[in-house]
This record gives C-alpha cells, sequence and structure tokens, in this order.
C-alpha cells in the first residue's frame, strides 16, 4: 500500500523494515495506491520493477501515472489558473509553480497493470477488500474496505490528528485545465469530501489504517468532528467578509504567517469554504475582470 515518496530514505526504510519481518521487497506481488500524491505513489515503479508486483489503482489514477509529467503539468496550469482567477499576484503564482516544480523530484510515473473501479472486490493480503472511491482531499481518493471485520485502508481520506486539506486539483481528464478552473461548474473538493466522508460514516468499520499516524477506531466519531470542523470554518470566514473580497484576500487574513509551501493550501482552504458558504446561499459569486470575488448573500 502506497510505498511513499520517491526518495533514497524511504526505499531504505521500505527495504529495513520488511528484511525484519524475513520478508524482501522482491517478493512484493502487489501494490495497492489510494491517491495521486507524491508521498503516497512516488516509490511505486521502482518497487514494481524489483519485484515484477502489478500495480493496482481506480481508472483517474492510472491515467494520471501513465504519463506523470504530462499530468503535473497539467495540474500546475490547473493550479496557476485558480491562482489568478481567486485574486493571487502573478509574480506570487509564478513562484508558487517554481515550488511544484521543485517537489516533482519525489514524485515517479508508474504503470497501473490492473485499473480498478469503484465497487471491485480485491483479494490482497488473504483479505477480501471492496474498492471505494473517495474524493475530496484529491480527486483520485480511494479506500479499500474488508467487510468481513471492518479494517479500512483509508489513505488520507481521513486522518485521526488533522484534517485532510480539500485540495484545489485539476480534474484527471480534463482537457483544458485553465478553464477547467474558472469554470462556474469546476471541481468543488470539500463539497465532494463531506458527500464521501458522509458514505464512509455508513460503513461498518473497526479500524482505520491512514495514510499518516497511528491506526484509530471509531470513524463515525471522527467524520463528525470534520463535518462540524468545517461548518466552523466556513462561519468564520463568513465572519470575516464584511466586504467583497477574493478568496486569496480571506485567505490572508486568515492565514496571516503561513509559509509560502503551504500558500497553496491556504488558498485551497479558502476557497473550499467559500464553495460551502455558496451552496448554502450564504455568499454570492461574481466575475470581475477575470477574478472572483465573493460577497455575502
Amino acid at each position: 500500500m502506497d510505498p511513499g515518496p520517491n526518495m533514497r530514505e524511504t526505499l531504505a526504510t521500505l527495504e529495513a523494515e520488511l528484511d525484519r519481518r524475513g520478508r524482501s521487497l522482491h517478493e512484493v506481488e502487489l501494490i495497492l495506491l489510494t491517491h495521486q500524491h507524491h508521498d503516497h505513489v512516488g516509490l511505486a515503479e521502482h518497487v514494481r520493477e524489483a519485484s515484477g508486483a502489478t500495480v493496482a489503482a481506480v481508472g483517474p489514477l492510472a491515467d494520471f501515472l501513465e504519463d506523470l509529467d504530462q499530468s503535473l503539468e497539467m495540474d500546475d496550469r490547473y493550479a496557476v489558473a485558480t491562482m489568478l482567477h481567486n485574486g493571487v499576484d502573478a509574480a506570487v503564482a509564478e513562484s508558487l509553480q517554481e515550488l511544484s516544480h521543485a517537489f516533482r523530484r519525489f514524485s515517479h510515473g508508474t504503470h497501473v497493470a490492473r485499473r480498478l473501479v469503484d465497487g471491485d472486490r480485491l483479494i490482497a493480503g488473504g483479505r477480501t477488500f471492496t474498492v471505494l472511491s473517495r474524493p475530496g482531499h484529491s480527486p483520485t481518493d480511494t479506500v479499500f474496505h474488508d467487510e468481513s471485520d471492518g479494517l479500512l485502508i483509508g489513505g488520507d481520506h481521513l486522518l485521526e490528528r488533522i484534517s485532510s486539506n480539500p485540495l484545489a486539483q485539476w480534474p484527471v481528464g480534463t482537457p483544458d485545465p485553465d478553464r477547467a478552473a474558472r469554470a462556474p461548474d469546476r471541481r468543488r473538493p470539500l463539497i465532494d469530501y463531506l458527500d464521501s466522508m458522509q458514505r464512509t460514516a455508513e460503513l461498518d468499520v473497526s479500524v482505520v489504517l491512514p495514510g499518516h499516524g497511528e491506526p484509530f477506531a471509531d470513524h463515525r466519531a471522527l467524520v463528525e468532528r470534520r463535518r462540524r470542523l468545517h461548518h466552523r470554518r466556513a462561519r468564520k470566514i463568513l465572519r470575516t467578509l464584511e466586504q467583497a473580497a477574493t478568496a486569496a484576500d480571506l485567505a490572508g487574513r486568515l492565514w496571516r504567517h503561513v509559509p509560502v509551501t503551504e500558500a497553496y493550501l491556504a488558498l485551497s482552504e479558502a476557497l473550499a469554504h467559500l464553495d460551502l458558504l455558496e451552496s448554502e446561499g450564504l455568499v454570492r459569486r461574481h466575475v470581475d475582470r477575470d477574478v472572483a470575488v465573493y460577497e455575502r448573500a
């Protein structure tokens, strides 16, 4: 599952932990991927080459990884268009794009031989998992649920200690990322995420194995905490919206000292919660000279 980022340190840890269990990289038969972020998929190709293992992932993730350079280019174009359309200064947008390019070294494309779809059954490690699409944190988020005892491999869909960021990312397969970022019906990651969490809350889950942190139980309580958190954050943004403002303006007010490496996360958070407020009829959005501006309804 999610072998990690394309780093020497990660590979060394993976090999050492397999050896401690009397196993080796060459014995791996199946590589399951939960979503497209480099800290989850970066080493997949190295493990596949070393072992001959089959890589399995949902179709959109398979497409993303098949031509990773092109996919990352489309993702960057979507991010730049999102930033410019939501009030980020062009020079700042360019700097953040350069930062994104620097992180590409932690990822690597791979061939997904087994393309999964929502609802598929998959045998792995002596268990039978149901494949469940859970977009939100990314467009390709996937969880794997063993109905026999309730074990859920959760990726970054549910994390106990931190809230997964609803990132503004290119909808995989969309041919024009610039237009997609500005479209009235663009992807709403937080709306997707809240819906995905609600569907996960309906599952019988005994323990969640997350992509970060320790295993945990009581997933329904966590989903409810996350739901309340996002609605509280949306109301905080609404209180801040005393006059018309862009998502970039609001992100700057709410997270004044955010490092440049997390500036796009802050914009994604502000924009995602504005989407939630708009869906509830509490804010209105209009476009002024190709920049989206929000005001109280």
